[in-house]
């Protein structure tokens, strides 16, 4: 068969171990899952009670248009419906911008290391990828803005940027938007952004009056707890969605999550609320790193980063032994560190403890050799 040269390297999106797998494997009856960036409190109550009353009628599709839902994210975010696009995830609208504006003789520039899928499916659209050093686990804008030339034509920024949590101040995102060419699309991936509590960081859609190449990435699947309902959207102007919307699947987000994500959306005091106890987690991490003398990165987002300096699986195999699933830095580009959602107060406790364990074992090693 005639595959495309580029694909054939190319390795499908390995996800994190499920609860069940590794309850098998090492013969647990308790685990915890702090490895995807899930919202360790699920998700508003009237989420469960819309999935009671929901309607049973399977055999007809989902509204193609989603008009309920984009009704909701147009009252919520102050702008007209026509500036929004949905996605199967926010995965798929970073696909769709791939497969609209990548193509071989074509560049796109990024962080590295920072979100899988910017590279994964550029290089499926087989563009030239141009990727730009974190500078203490943030974009170094200055060097992306020199890696643009004629031919670029997507740049991609995440903040807080997946894996470090690191975000970028209002100043410094406005100070690199107005020196993007104008027909180069810039991807603002904010998946993180209902859990930044930083007070520069920006209101990027009302970046959106200036910038027309703008194009702003967000989810359900992380503070909204509805990362199995799979509902992402962009946020641009008319003209970007319009020519966007072609390239979307018919009817890519399906009848119930659709329902379920307005409802959600309608409930910001349950947002504001987990919030609020992702800090006070982040905290108990914060104070475990310095009394201990590990290093990470401050994050504006609901995990963190911690170099163990030791290789990353090794602590990875070792937590999940003890029943607690955490995502090993060595597929992320940090091979030291370990990335851990920020659970519940208790279950970041839990899991501390035990890396205190590991660390005290690994000190005993050093001592006996």
């Amino acid at each position: 068969m005639k595959w495309k040269n580029n694909i054939l390297n190319l390795k499908a999106y390995t996800p994190g171990r499920t609860i069940d797998e590794v309850k098998k494997t090492y013969g647990l009856e308790q685990v915890t899952k702090l490895a995807s960036n899930e919202n360790p409190y699920g998700s508003s109550s009237s989420v469960r009670e819309a999935i009671l009353a929901a309607s049973s009628n399977y055999a007809l599709y989902p509204d193609g248009s989603a008009t309920l839902l984009k009704e909701a994210l147009a009252e919520h975010i102050g702008l007209p419906k026509e500036q929004v696009i949905l996605g199967n995830g926010s995965d798929e609208i970073i696909a769709m911008i791939a497969r609209a504006l990548l193509k071989p003789g074509v560049n796109t520039v990024m962080a590295t290391p920072t979100f899988s899928q910017y590279k994964h499916n550029a290089i499926v659209e087989n563009a030239e990828i141009r990727e730009v050093i974190l500078q203490d686990g943030k974009h170094d804008l200055e060097a992306m803005l020199a890696a643009i030339d004629e031919n670029t034509a997507v740049v991609w920024v995440c903040t807080p940027n997946n894996p470090t949590g690191v975000y970028i101040p209002e100043s410094e995102l406005v100070q690199f938007l107005n020196q993007v060419p104008a027909d180069v699309l810039v991807v603002l991936d904010e998946a993180y952004a209902e859990y930044v509590v930083a007070e520069d960081y920006p209101n990027s859609t009302t970046l959106l009056n200036k910038h027309s190449n703008l194009i702003i990435l967000r989810t359900f699947s992380k503070i909204y707890g509805l990362a199995s309902f799979r509902v992402g959207y962009g946020i641009a102007t008319k003209e970007v969605v319009a020519k966007l919307e072609p390239i979307r699947e018919p009817f890519n987000v399906n009848s119930l999550a659709q329902v379920i994500a307005a409802v959600a959306l309608s409930d910001q005091d349950f947002v504001k609320d987990c919030s609020a106890k992702n800090r006070v987690g982040m905290q108990q991490y914060y104070d475990f790193c310095n009394e201990e003398g590990l290093f990470y990165y401050p994050s504006q987002g609901n995990f963190i980063l911690i170099d163990m300096s030791v290789d990353s699986d090794e602590v990875f195999q070792y937590l999940m032994s003890k029943g607690y699933i955490i995502r090993s830095g060595k597929a992320l580009g940090f091979p030291t560190f370990i990335r851990v959602t920020i659970g519940t107060e208790e279950q970041n406790a839990n899991i501390i403890a035990e890396i205190r364990t590991y660390l005290a074992s690994t000190q005993k090693s050093k001592v006996k050799s």
